[in-house]
């Protein structure tokens, strides 16, 4: 509540911790008082490397780094909050370095890959209208699959071009809209949303499912998968996917990196700044053409 978290963040913190209480008791620690640093340490090392099926205990899987480290910060968090209401007296946690995932570069679509997925949404159906229009505002607006499958009616604004998406810790932030979506998305509140919001006991919800309610994130990465496969596209289609199409390609049009890290909603420049690794292909090619030693 403190931190305004999302429930699927607070449901993946609550089995975090599930796992350090089953470890812990394994270790037969009971008082948190009696947890050192160590004993921190030796948990992030089991995430790590994880442990063979023993007997009728099952193997635990290893986990990667991004993952032993969210679960590290549920720990920290844990006795952060035990040292400030005087539940211990120190931290154990506090000095306890998380694993440094390897850099990973964002897996965008080009362009043409882009319009093609599009493509794929075609159709008169309510639910066509819907997909096309769900496609055109996770590319054109950039926004994560839960913004936008969390849009209101009244957070749409299509004759100004701005849609109002609500990201993690509940921040609101505005974004502009193009034309290619605020069409998609007018053709469906017109022609598609109303015949299925009759098959449901009303919601302000603006992507429905079959049934009138409000479409669930799963439904929607179902959505995007279809589309991918109608249009022959090789390898992981995904929201995120198109996610980082926007900002890449945003960048590639020339877009100051301050600016997409406001449209993406991200707290840190430095989160955005991975985008800018993508369009290195793009710097050799502008450096090759222009530098007079680069042939």
């Amino acid at each position: 509540m403190e931190r305004g978290v999302s429930p699927n963040t607070l449901a993946s913190y609550r089995r975090d911790l599930a796992r350090y209480a089953r470890y812990l008791a394994d270790s037969g620690i009971v008082d948190p008082s009696d947890v050192t640093e160590a004993v921190v340490a030796g948990f992030l090392a089991s995430l790590r490397e994880g442990r063979p099926a023993v007997g009728d205990i099952p193997a635990v899987t290893p986990l990667a780094a991004s993952s032993a480290a969210r679960t590290l910060v549920a720990v920290r968090g844990f006795h952060r909050f035990l040292a400030l209401e005087g539940t211990t007296r120190d931290d154990p946690a506090a000095a306890v370095a998380p694993p440094r995932p390897p850099s990973r570069l964002p897996k965008a679509l080009s362009v043409a890959d882009v319009e093609r997925l599009l493509e794929a949404a075609v159709g008169d159906t309510p639910v066509a209208l819907r997909d096309r229009a769900l496609l055109e505002v996770l590319y054109g607006t950039g926004a994560r699959i839960s913004e936008a499958v969390g849009l209101d009616v009244d957070d749409v604004e299509t004759e100004t071009g701005v849609v109002r998406l609500f990201g993690k810790g509940g921040k609101e932030r505005l974004v502009p809209v193009g034309s290619y979506a605020a069409a998609a998305l007018t053709a469906y509140v017109v022609r598609g949303r109303p015949a299925l919001s009759g098959k449901g006991r009303g919601t302000p919800a603006v992507f429905l499912s079959s049934r009138g309610r409000r479409l669930s994130r799963q439904s929607a990465w179902a959505v995007i998968q279809a589309c991918a496969e109608r249009a022959h596209l090789t390898g992981h289609v995904s929201p995120h996917t198109l996610r980082h199409s926007f900002a890449t390609h945003l960048l590639e049009g020339g877009a100051d990196v301050r600016v997409v890290q406001e449209l993406l909603g991200h707290a840190s420049v430095t989160t955005t700044q991975i985008y800018t690794m993508v369009t290195v292909q793009q710097l050799r090619e502008v450096y090759a053409q222009s530098h007079p030693r680069a042939r």
